[in-house]
């Protein structure tokens, strides 16, 4: 097929595409990370289905699968395919509601088979070293590059004390650094608001880098960039400079895997799978459920050592 043609279409499958985008904004309080990969998941099947000379609104079961049989053969990842047709149905089902369509074609399709990877996780101790190199940096270094060092290490602090996302974690007020109390009030993904507690550690990083901020400005983490904060990009970037300084390879080490490790220690050490879920900021309980393999241990460990009939 022509280029031309795939442009062609556009303008018509804009409409309705644009519309469900609009709803997942206004109705689900969608971010626009979301919004932004929803449009390209999107933009990707509607070109397959001009492809095909098929309309979204009359498409049929068989044509789903096949944009499944070609992602596959274009090499995506099951976890990837089956996040695309995730989008795809939520799509199709926002047609069939709107009246849009006569039918719901994904209905009946079922996901590729994946296996559920399990989490990265640093263990505790390559966290204290990752902590322990932040905050060595900043007494030996100069000014400039000793706020920059104690801007890491109250990022990483807060980042393992309370398990934000890295979006949550970036876009901080600056009056976080001066709450009395003992956690702070997050705004997650769809507007939810949890409560996060705050360790010693986490409030003593916060003031330590506050100390070296310009004076007003809304934002904990202020940063020349389009949102006036930090970014993730940047964050990951220091984070995995850190993690070289500790020892640790940087390909293990990511904001995300801190959040899995913390998480993860919490289950290590007693916490129940329904705070950690609390705190982490699922909706579901399902998405906390990766972590059971550290609950598994943990049993295995109980019965080991606990058990009557053990030997000794």
């Amino acid at each position: 097929m022509s280029r031309g043609r795939v442009q062609a279409g556009g303008a018509t499958r804009a409409g309705p595409m644009q519309t469900y985008l609009d709803m997942l904004a206004a109705e689900r309080g969608a971010s626009a990370n979301t919004l932004a990969a929803y449009r390209r998941d999107l933009d990707d099947y509607l070109a397959h289905l001009a492809a095909a000379g098929l309309d979204p609104a009359s498409v049929a079961p068989p044509a789903v699968r096949a944009y499944l049989a070609d992602l596959s053969e274009r090499g995506l990842k099951a976890s990837s395919a089956a996040r695309r047709l995730s989008c795809v149905r939520g799509f199709h089902r926002f047609l069939y509601a709107e009246g849009l369509a006569e039918s719901d074609p994904t209905a009946p399709v079922a996901g590729p088979k994946r296996g559920r990877p399990l989490p990265k996780v640093l263990s505790v101790d390559e966290v204290d070293r990752l902590l322990a190199v932040t905050k060595r940096a900043g007494p030996a270094a100069g000014p400039g590059e000793a706020a920059r060092a104690a801007r890491l290490h109250c990022l990483l602090e807060l980042l393992y004390a309370t398990g934000l996302r890295v979006s949550e974690l970036v876009a901080l007020p600056r009056s976080a650094a001066r709450t009395r109390e003992r956690f702070l009030v997050v705004r997650g993904k769809g507007g939810r608001e949890r409560l996060v507690p705050l360790t010693d550690l986490a409030r003593a990083a916060m003031a330590a880098h506050e100390a070296n901020l310009p004076a007003g400005g809304p934002w904990l983490f202020p940063a020349d960039s389009e949102t006036g904060h930090l970014t993730r990009q940047a964050f990951a970037r220091d984070l995995k400079l850190a993690a070289a300084a500790a020892g640790i390879r940087a390909d293990r080490v990511s904001p995300h895997v801190l959040r899995h490790a913390f998480a993860s220690h919490l289950l290590q050490n007693g916490a129940d799978l329904r705070v950690v879920q609390e705190l982490l900021g699922h909706a579901d309980i399902s998405t906390t459920q990766i972590y059971t393999h550290v609950l598994d241990e943990r049993l295995k460990s109980m019965v080991r050592d606990l058990h009557p009939l053990t030997d000794a």
